[in-house]
């Protein structure tokens, strides 16, 4: 069945429901992207998709920027039932080191190579997000991560040493640019832009999308084209909170996170491009960095991770035998 005709079919069962609890379930999505951002673009589509195709019985109500906190304070209040979704992306490696996969350097290549990923070994990336009491409803996507900073361009990675650079909560990625040279130092999205205009950091790395939409070009001189990492975002919620919705929700839940994660991927191409245009044209200097040193250079965190993690090497071995299937 397409998810076209979920939709329709769940609108159906929903709307011909006269039971109380169908009539009136509000829903709260908390999530950290600024206005103009792709996780605004997504959890608003999602939104979207959820209030007209529920027959009006289900109202998903959207808080970005951070609103109802930041990310682990999303994840804290999913689970004590304060917020109903949120959409973490790097921190899920906080939550299982299974998600440290997507820290490995240039382990993901495309969306293509991600969607065979994701077809492949869902069941235990669902498996280990409720194990920390979570339920991923559908993926989205924060992107591909490049580097800005105020010191000098990156092309190599020993062009990282001694730079301060803000990187989202995730062991993974502090180790991943130590390894490099740089001082890694984690930090809330929200307090990014502060830091940088300060000067308590000299750099950050994200996808075009939060660069641009935080306007972090305003307060950097470099952008450094690296693609380091590949990040999706998840459509989280709470194990017991999911599970505690009626079973035609739940499947019209899971199958607005489908449709969502299709716009989602298209909205980021288009973002890719505009969004680049966007930095440049605040004066930003812009180089392609070298990214074949890069990956010699990150051999050293995908033996870490190998070593560390229990099944680490079946994992990466996994991942990468997904990049060239049919």
């Amino acid at each position: 069945m397409t998810i076209k005709a979920i939709l329709i079919a769940t609108a159906a069962a929903i709307g011909g429901t006269s039971s109380a609890f169908a009539a009136d379930i509000t829903l709260k999505f908390g999530h950290v992207g600024n206005p103009g951002s792709l996780f605004e673009a997504s959890v608003d589509n999602f939104a979207e998709c959820v209030n007209s195709s529920m027959g009006g019985k289900v109202e998903v109500q959207t808080f970005g920027s951070s609103q109802l906190g930041k990310d682990k304070e999303l994840l804290q209040k999913l689970k004590l039932g304060q917020v109903d979704f949120a959409l973490p992306s790097s921190v899920m490696s906080s939550v299982d080191d299974t998600f440290g996969i997507f820290e490995m350097p240039y382990i993901i290549r495309d969306r293509d190579h991600m969607r065979r990923v994701q077809d492949a070994m869902m069941e235990k990336f669902q498996a280990a997000a409720n194990g920390g009491g979570y339920h991923i409803v559908g993926l989205a996507e924060n992107g591909f991560r490049h580097i800005t900073n105020n010191t000098r361009a990156i092309n190599v990675p020993s062009d990282l040493e001694g730079i301060k650079l803000r990187t989202p909560n995730g062991v993974w990625r502090v180790k991943m640019f130590t390894e490099y040279g740089a001082n890694p130092t984690p930090m809330a999205f929200s307090d990014v832009f502060t830091a940088l205009q300060t000067g308590v950091m000299d750099g950050q790395e994200n996808p075009y999308a939060q660069i641009a939409s935080a306007k972090f070009q305003e307060v950097q001189k470099y952008l450094s084209i690296t693609g380091h990492v590949y990040t999706p975002a998840y459509i989280l919620a709470s194990q017991k909170g999911f599970a505690k919705l009626p079973e035609d929700v739940q499947a019209g839940l899971t199958a607005c996170a489908a449709s969502t994660q299709d716009f989602t991927y298209e909205k980021a191409a288009q973002l890719e491009t505009e969004l680049l245009d966007v930095i440049k044209a605040a004066g930003v200097e812009v180089n392609e960095a070298n990214k074949d040193a890069f990956v010699e250079a990150s051999a050293p965190i995908y033996k870490a991770f190998a070593d560390e993690v229990e099944g680490g090497q079946d994992m990466i071995d996994q991942v990468l035998g997904l990049a060239n299937s049919n």
